[in-house]
């Protein structure tokens, strides 16, 4: 029994009381089980498989797959999704500039690109945080496939005269303003998204598809009433913004200098 500690041969304490028994058995089991325990830390080594030892490097093979891994993640419906919109862009503006852009049915097709994109762009958020799809190409591309939608729809119907200048400035000015603001207090923490932002999101869409198509009647009054309930959510959810990142800045700060004092107390 040379090696095996006096604990699983016979339990803790001696079983025939010889004061030795403790003894002999650690000193053995201590002897007799480095040369294993070395010789088995050495083979893993020379192996190079990391055994859970701190300090081992895990080997070639696994880093291969795990970047393989996060490559194939970017490939997922949510970021397809993303994508479709940012290929609709320009599919939508020469649909809208068609035949000097003012012929109905062209107007028609560059609605039904419009209003994909902005179908997408209500489920490729919502798919990417049920399923777990969240990636860095898609908190960067989703946002910018937003805008650039949006943003081509409006300076397309300005620059042929059927919505003021103006809205189109106040709007995407709105949406650039609070972008640069988001990445200015990231640093203190993330603006979440408001329902108020969400139902001007929702305005937004639907008084620029109506101004794409080609409305008479009380449907052109119509629009205008629904752009201008756009304009003014745009506007209080754009200052609500700027109230919450005074906010959280000031919070930020507070919190930072507390952590300060504690350290030097």
């Amino acid at each position: 029994m040379t090696g095996v500690p006096a604990s699983a041969a016979g339990g803790s304490s001696p079983a025939n009381g010889a004061p030795g028994g403790v003894g002999g058995g650690v000193s053995a089991g201590v002897s007799g089980g480095a040369p294993a325990v070395s010789g088995g830390l050495a083979a893993r080594r020379s192996t190079g498989t990391s055994g859970g030892e701190p300090g081992t490097r895990p080997p070639r093979a696994v880093k291969i797959a795990a970047a393989a891994v996060d490559q194939a993640s970017v490939w997922n419906i949510a970021n397809l999704l993303t994508m479709l919109r940012l290929v609709l862009v320009p599919g939508f503006v020469a649909l809208m500039l068609a035949d000097g852009g003012y012929d109905p049915a062209w107007r028609a097709f560059a609605w039904a690109a419009f209003a994909v994109a902005m179908i997408t762009d209500l489920f490729d958020g919502h798919l990417a945080r049920t399923y777990n799809l969240v990636t860095d190409f898609g908190k960067i591309a989703d946002p910018i496939a937003d805008k650039a939608i949006m943003g081509a729809a409006l300076i397309c119907l300005s620059a042929l005269g059927d919505l003021p200048w103006w809205v189109t400035v106040v709007i995407l000015g709105r949406e650039l303003g609070i972008t640069l603001l988001r990445f200015l207090v990231i640093r203190y923490g993330v603006i979440p998204a408001s329902r108020g932002g969400k139902l001007k999101t929702l305005t937004q869409g639907v008084a620029v598809g109506m101004y794409v198509l080609a409305l008479t009647g009380w449907l052109a009054t119509l629009r205008w009433w629904v752009m201008a309930a756009a304009v003014v959510l745009t506007v209080v959810t754009g200052l609500d913004y700027v109230r919450q990142a005074i906010v959280l800045r000031r919070q930020g700060i507070a919190e930072r200098r507390a952590a300060l004092e504690e350290t030097d107390a």
